[in-house]
Parts: C-alpha cells; sequence; structure tokens
C-alpha cells in the first residue's frame, strides 16, 4: 500500500517513519520553507503544481491513501487534499491535533480576522506575534495601534521585506521551552501574546509562561475546512486504522516488531 504523507509538522514526520518502519511505502511531501527532514522514505519538496497538480500526482503515482498531517492552519492545502481525493477517489484522511484548552488562571481571547486582532490589540503596549507569518501591511497596522511601543515577532521563516522599526524579529524554530519563554517575555516586557492555537507540546510553554505572569493571550480561531473521510486525534488510532485497510499482515508484522 502506498501512502502520500502530506506533512511540514512533527506529527507528519512521526508518522512518516513510524509507517516507514512498518513497511509501508511512504512518499512524504512538505513546502520546504524551513527546513528538509531527514527521513527513511521519499521526500517531495515544493508542492504538486511541479506535477501537474495533486490529483495528477495521486493518480500517476497510484498513490492509495493520502493523510494530510499539515499544520491545523494549512486550510488551503486541507481543502485541495479532500478536492483531489473525491475527483480521484482516493481516500483521503486527516490527523489534526487537539487544540490547546484553556486552564484555571489564562486569559485567552479570541480572534478571527486580521480586522478583529487589531481591536482586541487596543491598550496593549508590547506584544509578542508569534502566530507565523504577516504581510507588511499587517504589521504596519498593528504598529499604529495607538499606546503601541514596541513588539517582538518571532517567525521560523525569514520576512520577504523589511521588518518595520517598532517590530524586532526574532528567528525560531520549535520546541521552546519554559525557561526560554519566560526569559523572553521579561526581556521585551511582552504583555500580550498573539499566536494560533496550533496544540501540541512544541510552542505550548509560552502559554504556561503567560499564565504565570498574567499575560493575555490572543488565539487565532482554527480555520473551517472540508472535511476528510476520517479525521483522527491519536497517533496509536490512525495507525491502527491504517494496518486495518492493509490487511491482517501488517497487524503481524506490528505485533513482531514489538
Amino acid at each position: 500500500m502506498k501512502i502520500l504523507l502530506l506533512g511540514g509538522t512533527a506529527d507528519g514526520r512521526h508518522l512518516a517513519e513510524r509507517f516507514s518502519q512498518l513497511g509501508f511505502e511512504v512518499l512524504y511531501s512538505i513546502a520546504g520553507l524551513v527546513r528538509v527532514p531527514t527521513l527513511p522514505c521519499e521526500v517531495l519538496v515544493g508542492g504538486f503544481t511541479q506535477f501537474g497538480g495533486l490529483a495528477t500526482f495521486l493518480k500517476e503515482r497510484q498513490i492509495d491513501l493520502v493523510i494530510n498531517a499539515t499544520h491545523p492552519y494549512a486550510a488551503t492545502m486541507s481543502d485541495k487534499a479532500v478536492a483531489a481525493g473525491v475527483e480521484t477517489s482516493v481516500l483521503v484522511w486527516r490527523f489534526l491535533r487537539p487544540a490547546w484548552q484553556a486552564q484555571k488562571g489564562d486569559d485567552w481571547r479570541f480572534y478571527s480576522t486580521d480586522d478583529d486582532l487589531l481591536v482586541r490589540l487596543k491598550g496593549f503596549k508590547r506584544p509578542l506575534l508569534s502566530a507565523g507569518q504577516m504581510s507588511l501591511e499587517q504589521l504596519l497596522a498593528i504598529t499604529q495601534i495607538e499606546g503601541f511601543e514596541q513588539g517582538v515577532w518571532r517567525t521560523a521563516a525569514l520576512p520577504k521585506f523589511d521588518v518595520p522599526n517598532k517590530v524586532t524579529w526574532l528567528k525560531a524554530i520549535g520546541p521552546f521551552d519554559l525557561e526560554h519563554e519566560r526569559h523572553l517575555l521579561k526581556e521585551h516586557q511582552i504583555d500580550v501574546i498573539v499566536t494560533k492555537n496550533s496544540g501540541g507540546d512544541s510552542t505550548s510553554a509560552k502559554l504556561d509562561a503567560a499564565r504565570e505572569l498574567g499575560i493575555s493571550v490572543l488565539l487565532h480561531q482554527r480555520p473551517d475546512v472540508r472535511d476528510a473521510v476520517r479525521t483522527f486525534f491519536d497517533y496509536s488510532q490512525l495507525i491502527k486504522a491504517v494496518q486495518a485497510l492493509k490487511g491482517p499482515a501488517s497487524t503481524a508484522q506490528e505485533s513482531q516488531q514489538q
């Protein structure tokens, strides 16, 4: 059975390694904007336009199953995967990290659009912008909010423009630990964090630090996307479901490896 794994996340890398260990033929696809992982399977970099589109790729490479393990906010890729599955009759499943849940002491507020974010940032002076890539127009609009003093923008990829003077850009790739995040917030006198509700452990330490320090958090709500045939939130459940598709032989192989 041939699996196309849409990745770019720690979840995707983990699944690519596990399915390869179990004897599946895995093709791992990433945009490659930050780094290209070393995996025991074929790694495709740069999307599917180079192959004539995802649907064409699925047909030509005779893919049996697509597992979408992209970031929870990769809405465009998620919708394209579902559409390609419908067009080609290839099964498309989704692995989705559970969203973070507020704990006692958290001051969380949610926003859905850039304009909504500008409204919710009013009254804050020194934000940590940790919601991924932003446009120059977005950053300039934030710096022009009344009372704004200085912001910190943290991304994994290099900005494609000159960052405004009132914004300090930091290149950083998770995971981040609590001590690091606590130091960052104190050093830059951050009074609000802007982030996506990405889920997982890699970047959650900033939320723990914010709770300790009494700092507010503005969370970008997760996007609505087309539903895959099945959605999984647990590694083991997904692996068992894939093994069930392949049949008893894969279950026996798993038993031998344990």
